[in-house]
């Protein structure tokens, strides 16, 4: 059986690379995609899920979500990274569908409670909409099948900070919510996300399998990768909320280790994810206070990306119709 997931996003160049895997695998069920702000603005997040889903043939639900931060001040997007349209500034087309008049945190918990401990959530941008949905209804902790985020650095350091992670940092009040919540949760971050790189050539690869989307995909990712060749030195960009998706399907391609986590929500650490494994005394019982979760601390990342274009290549009789 296909798994169902709800996809909270803020696209953004990586975050289309992922969509585009959820609309194409043939055993993810996507339920529908929550929009949050974070790589761009709320209106274009939401606008970018829509297109998306349209130019792969495919009628996705998607709902709007936050805008901002809980608590701190909102940082500008990132546009230098992302285009200021969050695709790269390629030129795109209009497109035809609308969000839904439910908010994304409300879209989530009616999905939820429909299929009681069926649904994964995947978020891969700030986790407000997540933080919102336990505010409303704190059961749907018991009734998820299990939650995957992409965010935060155990070992890796940050990318928006020495420490922290853009996601972890654009909102780390509700991150603190979302991952000490005590839900089945698998952080997928730096530590992961950058043993991957998906060069020029996977990208032809899968502008030629993926059509129209393909073309948007190729477009974002030429304006993505200047970026990373001047900030890392690679030739190609780190996939980084595709790795979320692999990591759901394809598990034994990571490194997981298991303990407790926090995120620092003040200071210099502000935003940055601080991990102790299980079994490992530290001086105090603060370390060991909040519950279990699952950590990325490595990836196979030859393997992960593999795997990444052979999902968007594959002919077109195994990919999902519309």
């Amino acid at each position: 059986m296909p798994t169902p997931i709800i996809f909270d996003t803020d696209p953004g160049v990586d975050d289309a690379q992922a969509i585009a895997i959820a609309l194409t695998h043939p055993d993810i069920e996507l339920l529908g995609m929550t929009t949050t702000y974070g790589n761009v603005d709320i209106g274009t997040a939401t606008h970018n899920a829509l297109l998306l889903s349209e130019l792969a043939g495919q009628k996705i639900p998607v709902a709007q979500g936050a805008a901002a931060p809980l608590v701190k001040a909102k940082h500008p997007a990132p546009a230098h990274i992302h285009g200021a349209n969050g695709l790269g500034n390629i030129e795109l087309p209009a497109i035809n569908g609308q969000a839904l008049d439910m908010s994304a945190a409300e879209f989530i918990v009616e999905q939820v409670n429909a299929r009681p401990n069926e649904i994964t959530l995947v978020a891969v941008g700030p986790v407000g909409n997540l933080a919102a949905a336990l505010q409303i209804d704190p059961s749907i902790i018991d009734k998820v099948r299990q939650v995957v985020i992409m965010g935060g650095s155990i070992r890796e350091g940050g990318n928006v900070t020495p420490v922290a992670e853009a996601n972890m940092f654009n909102d780390p009040h509700a991150a603190s919510r979302v991952l000490t919540a005590g839900w089945p949760l698998t952080l997928v971050g730096l530590d992961a996300t950058h043993r991957c790189v998906l060069s020029p050539a996977d990208m032809e690869k899968i502008a030629r399998a993926q059509g129209e989307l393909g073309q948007v995909l190729a477009g974002s990712y030429r304006f993505y990768s200047d970026f990373y060749r001047g900030a890392l030195g690679i030739d190609g960009c780190c996939p980084h909320d595709s790795c979320a998706i692999a990591w759901l399907m394809k598990p034994e391609l990571f490194t997981t280790a298991r303990g407790h986590l926090t995120v620092a929500t003040e200071g210099y650490a502000e935003g940055q994810t601080i991990f102790a494994p299980e079994g490992r005394p530290f001086l105090g019982e603060r370390w060991s206070s909040t519950p279990m979760v699952d950590v990325c601390v490595n990836a196979d990342g030859d393997a992960v990306v593999s795997w990444i274009v052979e999902t968007l290549t594959k002919a077109q009789d195994t990919t999902k119709a519309s």
